[in-house]
Formats: structure tokens, sequence, C-alpha cells
């Protein structure tokens, strides 16, 4: 198991070094990996998110290339390692322990149902969580990190999520703008950076290596390209913001890991009866709502054997995994009672009526150093 390292070296770390450089009050200790007055002197400060480009296959697969010549250093995700989690930590600057979002699936106790918060619906049907009445201030918590910078502020991401309700209300404050394509994803990036001649904070978030990812597996020649496309566009983006005195950081959200169909686990129903609620979480680390925790425990194990650790959420809680800070005041209804970590590759998964029938090869959410280890690069331009 990697542990997030929030003390200095995590994703939480590098958001306190931004924020702390763009003249905002840091919630975490500075990322000790970077020096704060390099941060503080530069013009500019752009942030790349690579999702799902995990240190490791950085470094193995990503050798000489434009990422790879100008890594820094490792550092760790959050936990759980995913896209709701981590992205919602570099919109906050806050731990998942404080804004509350701890996977691509939660118990929602306003809306009455098991929901995913970046696209807003609900599990199954996948209907506008608005529907149920619902409104993004009753699940979202943490504010956003840039009305309280003192830096112009823009968010570059792709289209079809640029104005979405998740959206809407981690990136109040910036100035957003859409792309298509890889080729206009860095010209919005360098179009920000060259809009005026005050300090900015360029914060561009690039999802399609991790979208291959999951369809054909991290390992796949189909993301390798991806990865190779990504790599290319971060040396032209390097070289068109030449003498803009920014400093231009890339990084990720998460890693992968790559799935077996054999270690692909379907939940039984002797456990799934005994579930309030569907799954929810990630497939590598879920949370189980239940009436008897220590006897579904106990069950679990006998099921599962050496494929997970099965552990009371609250003890997850309690040895610092999610973060530190002051806890979401829902934090126990979005955890549950007993969370399963998968070990190995192992997922775990429940099927309800509405759920697409499919199986990502390439996985994350887990505790393993793939998962867990994210690049940083950095670069002066």
């Amino acid at each position: 198991m990697t542990f997030p390292d929030y003390t200095g070296g995590s994703l939480v770390n590098l958001m306190a070094s931004i924020v702390a450089a763009c003249g905002g009050r840091p919630f975490h200790p500075l990322l000790g990996a970077l020096a704060s007055h390099d941060l503080a002197a530069a013009r500019n400060i752009v942030l790349l998110i690579i999702d799902g480009l995990g240190d490791n296959y950085l470094q193995k697969r990503g050798a000489g290339g434009e990422l790879a010549r100008r890594r820094k250093d490792a550092i760790t995700s959050v936990f759980p390692s995913t896209t709701a989690s981590a992205i919602t930590t570099t919109y906050t600057a806050r731990a998942p322990l404080e804004h509350g979002l701890t996977g691509w699936f939660s118990y929602f106790g306003a809306a009455g149902c098991v929901g995913a918060p970046l696209p807003f619906t609900s599990r199954g049907d996948q209907a506008p969580l608005t529907r149920r009445g619902v409104t993004p201030d009753q699940i979202f918590f943490s504010k956003s990190l840039f009305e309280a910078l003192a830096v112009r502020s823009f968010v570059v991401t792709y289209h079809d999520i640029v104005d979405s309700m998740y959206n809407a209300w981690h990136c109040a404050g910036a100035e957003r703008s859409a792309y298509e394509t890889l080729d206009e994803f860095v010209v919005q990036i360098e179009n920000a950076v060259k809009s005026g001649s005050g300090r900015k904070f360029v914060y561009a978030y690039w999802p399609n290596f991790d979208r291959t990812a999951h369809r054909h597996g991290s390992g796949s020649e189909q993301a390798f390209l991806q990865f190779r496309q990504v790599d290319e566009a971060f040396g032209k983006l390097i070289a068109r913001l030449s003498g803009t005195q920014s400093v231009v950081i890339a990084t990720a959200d998460h890693g992968f890991v790559d799935v077996a169909p054999h270690e692909s686990l379907e939940m039984p129903s002797f456990l799934t009866s005994r579930l309030k609620f569907p799954l929810c979480g990630e497939r590598r680390v879920a949370y189980c709502h239940v009436h008897e925790p220590a006897s579904f425990m106990k069950d679990a194990k006998a099921w599962l054997e050496e494929r997970a650790d099965i552990r009371l959420s609250r003890d997850l809680v309690a040895e610092g995994w999610f973060g530190t800070g002051v806890a979401h005041p829902r934090i126990a209804e979005r955890i549950g009672d007993v969370t399963l970590l998968m070990r190995g590759c192992y997922t775990v998964k429940d099927w309800i009526p509405g759920d697409p029938r499919h199986l990502h090869i390439g996985n994350h959410g887990g505790t393993s150093e793939d998962e867990m280890m994210i690049p940083l690069v950095v670069e002066a331009a």
C-alpha cells in the first residue's frame, strides 16, 4: 500500500504551493519538492493535469520524451486515487476529508440515492440529480480556490464538461475556456497566458489518456498513442510560451492498473442483499453501507480471502487516509460503514438496473504505487 503524503509530498501540497504563490492562503503544508520563491517570481503559473498519467507509466513508457525529460520528482495522489477526489482537490486545494467527494459514486442523503457527483446524475437511471430537487450546494461543499487568489485565473477544459454543474461550482472565479482537439488545447492555454500583462494562473485539464486507458488498458498501444500525442503537445506548449516568464507544471490525478477478466469480481448476492444501498466509491475501493458491520466484514473476508483488506471506514478516517482538516459534515454518509480495499489488481462490482454492462480494463482508485504515484514535471518558459 502507498499512503498519501499529505505532510508535504502530495497533490494537496502542490495545490497549497500554487495558492500561496498566487496570493491566497494555503490550507495545508507546501510541497517540499517545489521552491516557493520560483513560483512566486513567475508572471504566469500553468498547471496541466493529464488525467491518468501515473509516474511509473511516465518513467517506463515516456523515457526520453518531453514530459519525462522535465520530470522533477514523484508525488502522491490523494485517497482514493481517482478523478472525483483528486480533481476536486486541484479545484479547491482541500483534501478529500474536507471536500467530501470520495469516489465516482457516493450516497447522497439529500437526494436519497447513490449518485455520481461529476456528471451530477443518479446511479442506474443516470438521471440528473436536479430531478430529485437537489441543487449543487447540497452535494458540493468546498469553495473554488480561484475565488481567493490575487491573480487572474483561467480554466481550460474539454468542451463537453466545461459548463457542467460540477465545473460551474468548482471553477467559480476563473474564466473558463473550452476546446475539442489537442491543438486547440495548446492554443487556449497560450491565449490565456498571453491575454494580458498581469499575473495569471492557468489550469488546464486533458482527459483522453484516461478515457483510452479505461477502455483498452493503460498498457495498450491505444493508450501509448494517446500518451505520445500529449507528450508532443507538451513540448510544443513549452516552445510557444517561451519568453512569457511562466512556470509550467504538469502532473496527474492518479495512475492505473490493468485488470484481467478473472480479477474483476462480482459481489455475490449473499453480500449485496445486506447492503442498504448499492456499492459506492470505486471498483478498487468500494464503500459498503450495511446494518451489521461486524457480521458483514466476517462474511466478506470469507469470500474475498487475500484479495482485499476489509476495514471499518471510520478507521480509515482516523488513520488519515482521506487527509487532514475539518471533516466534511457528511463524510460518514459518503464512505459508508465498511470499505473494501482491493489488493493486487482486483476490482469488485455490483450491478443494478440501468448500469452500463461493461468492465473497464484500466482501473484506479486503489493504493498501489502505480495508482498512487503521480509525476511532478516542471519547466520554466
